[in-house]
């Protein structure tokens, strides 16, 4: 009797250290991002996930600004991470909610140019997404800030800011960026930007100008081809003033991870900068737009923000 006993409280004891031992994760799915359908989701996590390691939990944001309230409600359950399912816009929002906590962010990319993910070499294939989760680790990253806000990508003023106004109105995926671009480009006036900070004193008339951490716009279409989301330093792209006849040259030169390198580019480097422009205007942050003042404060924030990646070793 006494040795079944035992038995028994081996089998408890290894029951409990099993469910002691099991990570909490949070999925968060933005059901109107991107182009691509939503509702297998569920059924992929519950196929693909590693339910030996982790215990799942499925929520669908109601309202913009929901998925940041779900993230914070999960870290301060002590959630290990919260999985934003979705594009850049809900990243930020996910990740937003996050900073500062012990709970890492996961990315399951469903969006349409996923830049964030795509720079985290996280795969656009929403099961190789899942299962990478499954033989993952947390590194910590770092993000920026444009006065309150936070990016974790890039944030822009100039031309890319104006197709992100246009492009939240029209089709989504690659074709209808590409429409929303080649049907502003002929006609956008570039504007006089006062940049300073970090030794940096210089006015310009530029097409557009981008604050990268990360290095891509999304769809492969790299604005800042050498930023680190681990340097600690923004990558500054200004595109200067170009005649059309470059333009298909600049464009080309996005998805080659060479337009750094072109004439009408600049990139400086810097940890924090202020930005002046004649009147408040239209910005981006991390592909989603929104109108700010005239006077824009950005800087770094170095390894505020856990993520999940790829186990490397």
């Amino acid at each position: 009797m006494l040795f079944f006993l035992y038995l028994c409280g081996l089998v408890w004891t290894e029951v409990v250290v099993k469910y002691k031992d099991m990570k909490n994760i949070a999925f968060i799915i933005n059901p109107i991002s991107g182009t691509k359908a939503k509702n297998r989701v569920g059924k992929l996590i519950r196929e693909l996930l590693d339910l030996q390691q982790f215990s799942p939990t499925v929520v669908v944001t109601e309202y913009a600004g929901h998925a940041t309230q779900l993230a914070q409600h999960f870290a301060l359950e002590g959630y290990y991470a919260v999985v934003a399912v979705g594009g850049d816009g809900t990243v930020n929002e996910v990740a937003t909610g996050l900073i500062g906590t012990n709970t890492a962010l996961g990315i399951i990319p469903n969006g349409s140019g996923n830049g964030f993910a795509r720079h985290l070499d996280i795969s656009t294939r929403m099961n190789r997404a899942i299962e990478m989760l499954n033989s993952s680790e947390i590194i910590n990253v770092d993000y920026g800030m444009v006065n309150d806000q936070p990016f974790f990508s890039t944030c822009g003023v100039g031309f890319d800011a104006v197709v992100a106004e246009k492009f939240s109105d029209t089709n989504r995926g690659l074709k209808g960026y590409v429409q929303t671009i080649f049907k502003d480009l002929f006609q956008y006036k570039p504007e006089t930007y006062h940049l300073t900070g970090d030794g940096i004193d210089q006015t310009t008339t530029a097409f557009l100008v981008n604050f990268a951490n990360a290095g891509q716009w999304g769809y492969d279409a790299y604005i800042a081809p050498k930023a680190s989301v681990q340097d600690g330093w923004l990558d500054v792209a200004i595109v200067s003033e170009f005649p059309m006849t470059a333009a298909a040259g600049l464009a080309l030169s996005l998805f080659t991870k060479n337009i750094d390198e072109k004439l009408h580019m600049n990139t400086i480097r810097a940890k924090e900068l202020t930005l002046k422009r004649e009147s408040e205007g239209p910005m981006h942050i991390d592909g989603t737009p929104i109108t700010m003042p005239a006077e824009l404060h950005v800087k770094i924030v170095e390894e505020g923000l856990k993520v999940l990646v790829k186990k490397r070793f």
